[in-house]
């Protein structure tokens, strides 16, 4: 898992999230641990999903302007 105030892509995310689902499933953790790990995952899910729908905002703001498709900055 990346360091703190570390850029992470969405597939690092979700790569880090599978490890945790994986971990989990085994079964072979304690309670204290797998609260650990279910935090950690919660956090991983969240982040994934703000980052996606930043991506889906940016693709709704590409306007097509004569034959060229350009990207509207946010707040227009």
């Amino acid at each position: 898992m990346a360091t703190e105030g570390e850029e992470r892509s969405v597939e690092q995310d979700l790569e880090d999230l599978q490890k945790i689902v994986a971990q989990l499933e085994e079964d072979k953790l304690g309670l204290a641990e797998s609260i650990v790990l279910f935090e950690q995952g919660v956090a991983l899910s969240a982040a994934a999903k703000k980052k996606i729908e930043e991506a889906e905002t940016k693709v709704e703001l590409l306007t097509r302007r004569g034959s060229k498709v350009e990207p509207e900055p946010f707040g227009r």
